[in-house]
């Protein structure tokens, strides 16, 4: 397992202004016990994981993943003080709960904080602000090929724009994807200030003054196509779900329509039970349910947090129990 060096001064002040959101709500969701053995799949700068150990007795065990290797330093910081038992897996959450279930382990809560965290955002030289003058990378495993700057300089016009579109919800996806071709003919994309200037080219005018940068939505839609978020989520629900044992909780925190849909339409399949056509006299297919949804609708801040934290403004909690 690789490691990263020694946190500097700005990662460690920023990993202590760093407020993970919904926190009390989660821990309502989850409702932990002494004993409880908990998976944190996105362990960032381990906000929710140190709330979670505050829980935790001598005989609870916290397993925290993520694929960052920064990660690990947070982490030594929360296992000097946890009281409960911790181990840390680096690698993507997705192949880590696969692992897991593989090597026959079972636990009893399993919580995802999905996107990127203020710790990445906020390390200038990741280049996942549109804030900074940067590189254009946007991994968040550092050692993973593709950047963001693969992808404007090589990727054609169309599946620019259906990324922008599908993963950024931009409206205006066809335009920036032919400003970005059209830039790149004479000069390469090399860093985040030069992405965020021909977004802002591309637009209308009215649209470069609104209340969020104009390029906020391309830079979301090419970390999640980075870093391929959606497809890890994909994989990393039904493993959850298979490592829970009878009674356990699986909780996930989105930022993105895309993310919340995804599971939300898990839950529901698996709260569904039988999926035979209306058309069919009795149950042929013999499923029943094997989760309860535990809210309904999500989870989201209040106005305290909101104000406190505005980049919680998107946070969305589901949660469920294995049947």
């Amino acid at each position: 397992m690789g490691r990263s060096s020694v946190l500097s001064a700005f990662e460690v002040e920023m990993a202590m202004a760093h407020v993970p959101v919904l926190t009390t709500e989660l821990l309502d969701v989850l409702e932990v016990a002494d004993d409880s053995r908990v998976i944190d799949c996105t362990f960032g700068a381990g906000g929710h994981a140190a709330a979670v150990c505050s829980r935790l007795g001598r005989e609870g065990t916290l397993i925290a993943a993520d694929r960052d290797p920064v990660a690990y330093d947070y982490y030594e910081e929360l296992r000097r003080t946890a009281e409960c038992h911790t181990v840390f897996i680096e690698g993507n959450f997705a192949d880590v709960l696969a692992e897991l279930r593989a090597a026959g382990d079972r636990v009893t809560h399993i919580y995802m904080d999905l996107g990127v965290s203020s710790m990445q955002i906020d390390t200038i030289a990741r280049g996942f602000s549109y804030t900074y003058d940067a590189p254009l990378d946007m991994r968040m495993d550092p050692g993973s090929r593709l950047t963001a700057a693969e992808i404007v300089n090589e990727w054609d016009e169309s599946r620019l724009a259906v990324l922008f579109r599908e993963y950024g919800e931009e409206r205006y996806a066809r335009a920036i994807a032919r400003g970005i071709v059209r830039r790149r003919m004479t000069q390469p994309f090399v860093r985040t200030l030069d992405l965020v200037e021909v977004v802002k080219a591309a637009i209308p005018t009215p649209a470069r003054f609104g209340a969020r940068n104009p390029a906020m939505r391309v830079f979301q839609a090419l970390r999640i196509a980075v870093n391929d978020e959606l497809s890890s989520l994909r994989r990393a629900l039904p493993e959850a779900h298979a490592l829970l044992e009878p009674g356990g909780v699986l909780a996930v925190i989105s930022f993105h329509s895309l993310e919340d849909r995804i599971v939300k339409e898990f839950f529901v399949a698996h709260a569904k039970g039988c999926v035979c056509p209306p058309s069919f006299p009795i149950c042929a297919c013999g499923k029943t349910p094997d989760v309860e949804i535990l809210n309904p609708r999500p989870i989201t801040p209040g106005e305290e947090e909101l104000r406190a934290n505005p980049r919680a403004s998107s946070a969305k909690l589901r949660a469920a129990r294995k049947i």
